[in-house]
């Protein structure tokens, strides 16, 4: 997933993000049921191809594979290509996979529109794993990865069959996250991560829809995550991460989503944010008492596997997530 660069706070900003109140709102569970099986299986459908690392023929199977899904449940698809330049100078063959919702119930004003997106790319080098023999091995980015996506794909087969709800819900499958410069490197280079997001958010494909907000997923599917208030969320969207707390509440999964706060992760919402200008907030696991990372044990190592993909996580984000859209 991301981005090597975990920034921490001072004190005082993260005092100040933690001063938020639990929403007094209260909302009712909805029926629906988000099926974690059947996200599990598009995260092992995705780890199926292989790395999906940058400029590899596992890459652009997968790509078609996304492209295909979205399309059957409906969706139409756009493809975003671009040459990006990685770190290294490596030209880089990205292509963001977005796909435009054609579900909302009948109003006699446009739906409000919203995206969710994950990035679809596998990081190629395992640069944080405990052993430094495996450094120079693809990640296979289970989590990191194909769980975010895997995420979305259930919600849009969910919205093909449940169309009553009251917003347009839009997926972008963000590439070239991964790329960002590796541990061994000596220089720290924020804009080395999220290559796709920020050819997007820059693009007129960003401007030519009226957005209300987006949520990214990033590794969304680990074993005993939880997922805290992250620091540029709170700072660019403290209002979205709001609704989706108290959604995780209402849907049984507060513990999951608890009310604490983390620090600032370089991310695909920051692009999202400052360059789009659309509220984005960032879903992603943290575990404030790993050694290894807060990322988590597996983060950028070649354990981040199916083996430790989680349906119970997946259920938790996806229900939250269905929470949030179908009671809007």
């Amino acid at each position: 997933m991301k981005r090597i660069i975990y920034i921490l706070l001072t004190v005082s900003l993260l005092a100040a993000c933690g001063t938020t109140k639990k929403s007094q709102a209260t909302q009712s569970a909805v029926a629906l049921t988000f099926n974690a099986d059947s996200a599990y299986e598009f995260c092992a459908a995705q780890c199926d191809f292989g790395p999906r690392t940058m400029n590899s023929t596992a890459h652009e199977q997968c790509a078609q594979w996304i492209q295909q899904k979205f399309e059957q449940y409906g969706y139409q698809v756009t493809l975003q290509k671009a040459d990006l330049k990685g770190y290294d100078g490596t030209i880089l063959k990205s292509t963001n996979i977005i796909a435009t919702s054609p579900y909302a119930a009948a109003s006699p004003q446009p739906a409000p529109r919203i995206f969710i997106c994950a990035h679809w790319d596998s990081r190629p080098w395992a640069d944080n794993d405990p052993d430094e023999a495996n450094w120079r091995k693809p990640v296979m980015a289970a989590n990191d990865g194909a769980s975010g996506v895997a995420v979305m794909l259930e919600l849009a087969r969910m919205l093909q069959q449940n169309d009553s709800v009251r917003l347009a819900v839009d997926f972008i499958c963000f590439d070239a996250e991964d790329w960002g410069i590796p541990q061994w490197e000596e220089d720290v280079n924020g804009d080395s991560w999220a290559l796709g997001a920020q050819y997007w958010a820059a693009s007129d494909e960003a401007k030519s829809k009226t957005y209300q907000y987006a949520i990214l997923l990033d590794m969304v599917g680990g074993q005993g995550a939880k997922f805290y208030r992250e620091y540029y969320s709170m700072h660019y969207a403290r209002n979205i991460v709001e609704r989706v707390w108290q959604a995780a509440n209402t849907a049984g999964y507060g513990s999951i989503f608890p009310y604490k706060d983390s620090g600032g992760v370089t991310d695909d919402h920051v692009p999202v944010n400052e360059k789009a200008g659309i509220p984005c907030i960032d879903i992603i696991n943290h575990y404030p008492d790993c050694e290894q990372s807060s990322f988590g044990p597996t983060w950028h190592t070649v354990s981040d596997d199916m083996q430790h993909i989680d349906r119970n996580t997946l259920q938790a984000v996806g229900q939250t997530l269905v929470q949030l859209i179908y009671s809007e």
